[in-house]
């Protein structure tokens, strides 16, 4: 074994795969997330051995391709290793995911040799492209050969570009190996070790991906009134304060307001935004209003946002949009007059604002009628939702949509926190406060399914701040095997467990109004206790009985280890009142 090219030299799948891991970790690969098998024996032990990767190991494959998503979505580099037959279709919900939110997710399935394939040999299938579509690039690389190697480096420094450029994506390599699989030692091939190249992996260096310029014949916009509106959707920026500062310089430039979704980083710089509104779903349903609020024009940053509300008013009123978009998306589900100009909100506000900078000694333009309307109406909803919250009783039952108001008030600055999809996003949305704590989102909404949430979760909070999860129980009951990557966790994950006996989302839709089989086969109500559950996987349990008992857990977080906290309610309880908190006639959008 060669201690400086971190090698071995014991057979040819020992070479191969130590090369590939070495050639990995000079691209910038920080993460290697094994699941146990046979086939990919050579990579497990290349991965283990290299000190400049972290190696994890998973049992459920599932649960190790949403990790893995997790550490992509927090910045640190993955690959997910597992051995041949059904093991890597279990990754397939996580490669959705990843493929629709354009998140890098790198995959190594070992297989069989050609020859023992289609002949009823052992753990078997047909691996070739087996991600279809999702996978933006696939590759079946050559059995292991040492005068290949060269070859082998040139394949994965391709791929580790097509992962990454021009958008994050996923990138399937197949490794058929033959025997032996076991690091045996073959005299041949440790007499190489004096052959290898001195200056293999010298040319190899991380790469810094230059970014996606904007398309200069048709940015910056012209904008043809004064009645425009700016919409910041879903939004996972490395730098969400350079982010935000950038949509407060095209908001002032425009002088118009700024609609944030709840998981946008806007609502937690709150004070860069001066235009900034919150309540906009709640707005649009008083039909008056809605038509004194409509637009000419829409610049849209990112994904729409949750709120159907708006999207119907949208749908509606088909104004002239144009989406800022850095990715190669199509991100209007309307179908709308819009342009997509492909490029970072950062550049796009740098190249606005310069155009339509005043000097100095300009005067201040006062607020226009529009915009004017949009933040009293601001100013009066917010003051009635927050009253409605604040003195919304403890007893019988906690409203589960409240939890989302208290997170964004008491979690410490900048806490990671993952947001899982269904009714927590929408309560997020719904009921998020503006304030200036830095929270960070963290969200799988490529595909808006409820698949590996714990295990995400688990992901991002992986050596990053002591994060916090916030997830109903089907949710999390569907990704229990997360809890097996538990004592793996470097860091803290506090989960939020709102247990409403069944999927809340389903009482706001119109099939509630069907039981049966609204309750068995919709609902679909688990009878589990989580606090044996949590015994079981030994992480720590607190059942929430009051908001004060909330901020009390949530204010500060620990720095180590897994807890759950559960707070139990009334699935058709907390549907009256969220339908109550967002009608229109309980709050004071007529009075002065």
């Amino acid at each position: 074994m060669s201690i400086r090219f971190n090698i071995q030299f014991n057979n040819v799948n020992t070479v191969w795969a130590s090369v590939l891991a070495e050639t990995l970790a000079r691209l910038g690969l920080k993460t290697a997330v094994i699941c146990p098998g046979s086939r990919s024996a050579a990579l497990a032990v290349a991965f283990a051995q290299n000190p400049g990767i972290e190696a994890v190991p998973v049992l459920d494959e599932r649960s190790a391709a949403f990790w893995a998503l997790g550490l992509a979505r927090q910045g640190r580099s993955a690959v997910l290793v597992c051995t041949s037959g059904s093991a890597g279709a279990h990754f397939y919900p996580a490669v959705i995911e990843a493929y629709e939110s354009r998140m890098p997710l790198l995959i190594l399935t070992a297989d069989r040799p050609p020859e023992l394939r289609d002949c009823n040999a052992g753990q078997t299938v047909d691996q070739q492209k087996l991600y279809g579509s999702f996978s933006s690039f696939y590759s079946e690389l050559a059995l292991p050969a040492l005068d290949r190697l060269p070859y082998l480096r040139q394949t994965l420094i391709h791929a580790w570009e097509r992962l990454h450029y021009p958008v994050g994506s996923v990138v399937h390599l197949n490794l058929p190996f033959r025997d032996p699989l076991a690091p045996v030692s073959q005299p041949d091939v440790e007499q190489f070790a004096a052959q290898f190249p001195a200056d293999f992996f010298e040319a190899i260096a991380p790469a810094a991906w230059p970014a996606v310029a904007l398309n200069p014949a048709i940015a910056p916009i012209q904008p043809p009134s004064e009645r425009g509106l700016i919409i910041a959707g879903l939004a996972q920026p490395d730098a969400p304060q350079a982010y935000s500062t950038a949509v407060a310089r095209l908001a002032e430039a425009l002088q118009v307001p700024v609609l944030a979704e709840g998981l946008s980083p806007l609502r937690n710089y709150a004070d860069l935004n001066p235009s900034l509104i919150s309540t906009y779903d709640l707005m649009l349903r008083d039909p008056e209003l809605a038509d004194k609020l409509a637009p000419d024009w829409v610049i849209r940053l990112g994904e729409m946002p949750t709120s159907k509300q708006l999207r119907q008013w949208l749908s509606q009123i088909q104004p002239r949009q144009w989406i800022i978009e850095s990715t190669d998306r199509n991100l209007d589900p309307l179908h709308g007059k819009t342009t997509h100009l492909r490029g970072s909100v950062e550049q796009f506000a740098q190249q606005f604002t310069q155009q339509f900078a005043q000097p100095d000694n300009w005067p201040v333009a006062p607020l226009s009628p529009y915009l004017d309307l949009w933040l009293t109406q601001e100013a009066k909803y917010r003051a009635a939702l927050d009253q409605q919250l604040a003195t919304l009783p403890a007893q019988p039952q906690l409203f589960e949509g409240k939890a989302a108001w208290i997170l964004s008030q008491y979690l410490p600055e900048h806490t990671p926190l993952y947001v899982a999809s269904s009714t927590p996003t929408r309560d997020v949305e719904f009921f998020w406060r503006p304030g200036n704590r830095a929270i960070r989102p963290y969200f799988n909404r490529g595909a808006n399914g409820i698949d590996g949430t714990l295990s995400t979760a688990l992901g991002m909070a992986h050596r990053n701040q002591s994060s916090v999860l916030l997830t109903g129980d089907l949710a999390l009951l569907h990704d229990t095997n997360g809890f097996l990557i538990g004592r793996r966790l470097v860091g803290h994950l506090t989960i939020v467990l709102i247990n409403n006996q069944g999927g809340g989302i389903f009482e706001s839709l119109p099939i509630a109004a069907f039981d049966p089989p609204f309750e068995e086969f919709f609902a679909t109500p688990q009878s589990i206790n989580f606090a044996q559950l949590c015994q079981t996987y030994g992480v720590e349990y607190e059942l929430i009985g009051s908001w004060d008992q909330l901020i009390q857990q949530i204010s500060v977080l620990p720095a180590q280890g897994l807890r759950l906290l559960e707070l139990q309610t009334d699935r058709k309880q907390d549907a009256q009142t969220r339908r109550m908190l967002l009608t229109s006639a309980v709050l004071p959008n007529n009075q002065p």
